[in-house]
């Protein structure tokens, strides 16, 4: 008898537990953590959007949001359950505000991330070979604005590349007065520099070209750029490039 009563009580004990765990997942409606970290990379037509990952058991993914305006409103354009989403297919020189959510299993999403993360992408470009000015004048020069070669002193040209005797070496040189330069020094990529500074611009309008090194333009008419060389010898440089077409916007990729 006393066993049957035993074995009774372990029914009813099991029958509580499943039960309790049965409401218990029923009343789960506690949302993820809201995303943290949350931060872009500028690049030409496209953003990439990263954030630090959510530790929750029960976490099924996140959710990107993107608006027009800072304090939105805020329209849903992804989910995933990785840690980055690639934005592409945008308009260069727009700015675009992004937020991320998390949400569980049960679908219990987060509010919006609190970072204020805008992006303006903007085109770029990679292995333009200049010719030395007084080699060869025509292929000496580069319009960031038509993302061409062009004459050293023509009209649009807004950096131009050439070998000073006087200093026995290679520069990279603005033509349109107005327009200001400086050597941001070595990079690994041409992505290691986000905004172009306030100051430091070469008062003599001209730097040393300098394999490894980027390179800042502030054109003439009020546009930010960048070039890294890839290559230099004897007579030419080879860069890459990036150009804000928004003008007076600073921001050439955004590292948070």
């Amino acid at each position: 008898m006393k066993t049957k009563i035993a074995i009774l009580n372990l029914i009813l004990i099991a029958s509580l537990v499943v039960l309790a765990g049965c409401c218990y997942e029923e009343a789960d409606n506690l949302p993820p953590a809201v995303p943290r970290g949350v931060r872009s990379v500028t690049g030409d037509g496209q953003v990439l959007i990263q954030w630090y990952e959510n530790n929750e058991p029960d976490l099924a993914g996140y959710r990107i949001y993107v608006s027009s305006d800072a304090p939105g409103p805020y329209v849903l354009i992804a989910e995933t359950d990785l840690d980055h989403f690639l934005d592409y297919g945008l308009v260069n020189g727009q700015t675009y505000y992004y937020a991320v959510s998390a949400f569980d299993t049960r679908n219990n999403e987060s509010e919006l991330s609190y970072e204020t993360v805008f992006d303006t992408p903007r085109p770029e470009g990679y292995d333009v070979r200049v010719r030395d000015f007084r080699v060869i004048p025509d292929e000496a020069g580069w319009d960031f604005s038509s993302y061409a070669i062009v004459r050293y002193n023509a009209a649009n040209c807004d950096v131009y590349f050439g070998y000073d005797p006087n200093a026995a070496s290679y520069f990279f040189y603005t033509y349109r007065s107005g327009g200001l330069i400086q050597d941001f020094g070595y990079t690994e990529s041409l992505d290691d520099v986000s905004y172009a500074p306030e100051n430091g611009w070469s008062p003599a309008g001209m730097v040393e070209a300098i394999e490894g090194h980027t390179y800042i333009v502030w054109t003439w008419d009020n546009h930010f750029a960048k070039l890294r060389v890839t290559a230099l010898g004897s007579g030419y440089a080879v860069f890459d490039w990036a150009y804000q077409v928004d003008p007076g916007n600073p921001e050439l990729i955004i590292k948070r």
